[in-house]
């Protein structure tokens, strides 16, 4: 497995070339990942003063016979961003490790089986057809905020107010990339829109802006929707 160190519109001295062979240790990373082909790090620093907290920034990329993984992280040096960023893609790694490991386990239960473990569950007659059963308990109704919640979910309500300065759209794509989400909320500074940046398919993004329309009503349809596409 090849690791490729290069830099972005930086110098990479070769005493941190050696640092990220040493960091990242590859007969752990191909035990949680056997079909790993090679482990690109790319490192790029920011020359605004006022993000010298974070001013270096090391993204990690591995390339397999599987789905790319990507890590990044920002610190105020590369040796505490790569530190971040290894972190981040060892517990990227083992989580899909996990995954495939409890999908390939023996403790799987029959169709007859379910209902028994899963409350809620319609039960199957002798044809194989399934039979719904009343409960005879009423099913407890739960106001949250403005909604109203029956039964025990699965729904989780949290309301976050998040107070932002207007940020270009090359920012934006900058901050998401950097905290590691699909998705990143801001408020246009050039149409003073919320708007939302979102990861697409591989390198692609897109862009979604919202406006007030005052025609719309209260109720019906709202101006929400999936962010793929």
């Amino acid at each position: 497995m090849d690791i490729v160190v290069k830099g972005r519109k930086t110098e990479v001295p070769e005493r941190f070339r050696k640092h990220v062979a040493e960091k990242l240790k590859l007969e752990k990373i191909q035990k949680l990942d056997g079909k790993v082909i090679s482990l690109d790090v790319e490192v790029s620093k920011e020359h605004n003063p006022r993000q010298a907290d974070r001013s270096d920034r090391v993204e990690i990329t591995l390339h397999s016979r599987g789905p790319v993984i990507r890590a990044e992280a920002a610190a105020a040096d590369p040796y505490a961003a790569l530190d971040l960023a290894t972190a981040k893609l060892e517990a990227r790694l083992r989580k899909q490790h996990d995954k495939r490991h409890t999908r390939r386990g023996s403790g799987r239960m029959t169709a007859a089986e379910v209902p028994d473990a899963v409350p809620g569950v319609a039960r199957l007659n002798g044809t194989g057809v399934a039979v719904l059963e009343e409960s005879e308990e009423t099913v407890p109704t739960t106001r949250i905020g403005s909604l109203e919640v029956q039964g025990e979910g699965p729904l989780i309500v949290r309301e976050k107010t998040h107070r932002a300065a207007p940020m270009s759209l090359d920012q934006a794509l900058y901050e998401m990339e950097l905290v590691g989400h699909d998705f990143y909320l801001f408020v246009n500074a050039e149409t003073k829109q919320p708007s939302v940046v979102y990861r697409r398919h591989a390198y692609d993004y897109g862009v979604i802006h919202l406006e007030n329309d005052p025609l719309a009503g209260s109720e019906g349809s709202g101006a929400g929707g999936a962010l793929g596409g």
